[in-house]
């Protein structure tokens, strides 16, 4: 059996309905999948205004919109309709990208077959409860995620460390790596525009530092601004250069006085905002790879991040960038600080950063997955 075998039906909880790292992930993993000749169907909850045209053919599965943040969808099984397009479509594997009611109910269906299933693990549902004062409930989420990824042939995740935290949960036992890659043609040193900085406010002798990624509170709004204010108590020169959307902008706009807000930046203009920073900061820890983290380094940005998955798979601390442990507010902005008032440890790190961000190619990524597709396929059939 290859690549052009096989007929793949993937699951995911919102496969284009907002642009993120996942979505944009699938969408490439779809597209190379499709090039080398395999089947592909994707099942997934839609919308009248999604933010990109999907890869490959979509179905709709039922849902509901999310009570308080709409722009997402809670997928609430297999419908009928669903059911009977897989069985016209026969796919000899399943890949779920989120552990949602259809996820796990498309889970069912293919061990009722005798079909093998594979997982990517895109992000760290279990964290996100303390994010909104219901810590408490991680154990409950942490268990009904094992209930779903114990069930599967195996799961691949972007980064090593959240390979050992997978196994460390005990969600499988056959756990591999399925990376991220970078578009070196938008993100480069290169995209750098001071004349863009000044239009927004920036001055060239200013230290900018970036904040990248839909404005959420699970992405560590919170952190980011306490450390904001720990480094303007110090005296600390900086600006802080502020590139996404979401529904927390409010919030984060009143934390961050001062700040400068760019909103949803795409493409080349996504490009030039990042390499028009000095700095990256990433505190959030939700995330299994970091894909901003990986895209700042790529535009020479030297990056201080949490000791948390993902990060800690591309930083190396002390080389490209710092990785803060204890993720408190004044250990962060003692990273930050040696940065802003240190040109040359800045330009030293950006650069050793994006050097390695030169080794992510997103078709041997992609391959990677493939190749554990045709593993579970053939130990199935045995």
């Amino acid at each position: 059996m290859d690549v052009t075998d096989l007929r793949i039906a993937l699951f995911s909880g919102n496969y284009n309905i907002t642009l993120d790292g996942a979505n944009k992930a699938l969408n490439r993993l779809a597209e190379y999948l499709l090039r080398r000749g395999a089947k592909l169907r994707v099942y997934s909850p839609t919308t009248d205004e999604p933010a990109f045209e999907p890869t490959g053919d979509l179905v709709s599965l039922p849902a509901v919109p999310i009570p308080g943040r709409s722009e997402y969808r809670i997928p609430l099984g297999l419908s009928g309709a669903v059911k009977r397009d897989l069985e016209r479509f026969a796919p000899n594997v399943l890949h779920i990208a989120s552990p949602d009611f259809s996820s796990r109910a498309a889970v069912g269906w293919a061990k009722d077959r005798q079909l093998p299933v594979l997982a990517s693990v895109h992000t760290r549902f279990e964290t996100y409860p303390r994010y909104y004062k219901l810590g408490f409930i991680e154990p409950l989420v942490e268990r009904y995620l094992r209930s779903i990824y114990r069930r599967c042939d195996a799961l691949v995740t972007p980064s090593q460390s959240m390979v050992d935290v997978l196994e460390q949960q005990g969600m499988n036992e056959d756990v591999s790596i399925w990376s991220r890659g970078v578009d070196r043609g938008i993100f480069d040193p290169s995209r750098r525009d001071m004349a863009w900085r000044r239009t927004q406010g920036i001055a060239d002798d200013d230290i900018a530092i970036a904040f990248l990624g839909r404005l959420v509170m699970e992405k560590g709004l919170d952190v980011f601004a306490d450390t904001i204010a720990e480094l303007r108590n110090r005296g600390v020169a900086h600006r802080v250069l502020v590139i996404g959307e979401g529904p927390a902008r409010g919030w984060f706009e009143k934390a961050l006085p001062g700040g400068t807000f760019v909103g949803f930046q795409a493409g080349a203009d996504l490009g030039r905002a990042l390499a028009s920073a000095d700095l990256f900061f990433n505190p959030s820890v939700t995330e299994t790879f970091g894909n901003v983290t990986l895209e700042a380094m790529a535009s020479g940005l030297p990056v201080v991040a949490a000791g948390a998955t993902g990060s800690t798979s591309l930083v190396e601390s002390g080389r490209s960038g710092a990785i803060v442990p204890d993720g408190t507010p004044g250990a962060y902005a003692d990273a930050l600080a040696a940065y802003c008032e240190d040109d040359a440890l800045r330009a030293r790190h950006g650069s050793a950063g994006e050097v390695k961000s030169r080794t992510y190619s997103w078709d041997a990524i992609n391959q990677a997955v493939v190749d554990t597709y045709l593993r579970i396929i053939d130990r199935n059939s045995r």
